[in-house]
């Protein structure tokens, strides 16, 4: 291993609150959703999240790999469209928006190419650094600064995703 985790940023019990903060948000937002997982990062977040929504939902996912604080991710972009989503309300959820750059992507994607209702992204933290992206954003928590952070779906060297927390990563030299 060549990082190791340094201090901890968000523990357990405040990932939990966090989480039901933005069902919370969203609870009052929505009656009828389709929620799209950015995968892999936003499959904790999005199995924690879905569980405490008390409207309907349909569930999908898309996928576009890219190396977190990349702001200039050009790699494909991968959705099956398993649910029509043509006048339908979209939730986009992943675990965080870092710097933005593929969030930004993919709502100009979903935009673009599929008539939807409305469009709107949940994460579980923004990151200060970001990037403007144009609809709206349900979150719980914005970071301090853009400290590189591992756990809860965050990769680091696309290890260390499952940790039940988030920390900051201390890289070996």
């Amino acid at each position: 291993m060549d990082h190791s985790l340094g201090e901890t940023v968000l523990d357990e019990i405040k990932i939990r609150e966090g989480v039901k903060i933005v069902a919370e948000q969203l609870n009052q937002q929505f009656d009828d959703a389709v929620v799209i997982t950015v995968v892999p990062g936003g499959i904790l977040f999005t199995a924690d999240l879905v569980r405490m929504l008390s409207f309907d939902i349909n569930m999908d996912y898309i996928s576009c790999p890219h190396t977190p604080g990349d702001r200039n991710n050009s790699s494909q972009i991968v959705y099956h469209q398993n649910i029509d989503i043509r006048g339908r309300n979209v939730i986009l959820i992943d675990d965080a928006i870092e710097s933005g750059g593929t969030m930004k992507r993919l709502v100009a994607f979903l935009t673009k190419n599929f008539d939807v209702k409305s469009l709107s992204i949940a994460t579980l933290f923004v990151k200060p650094g970001r990037v403007d992206i144009p609809v709206p954003q349900y979150f719980a928590y914005e970071m301090e600064n853009d400290d590189l952070l591992v756990g809860y779906g965050l990769p680091w060297q696309d290890k260390s995703r499952n940790q039940p927390f988030i920390s900051k990563v201390v890289r070996q030299h």
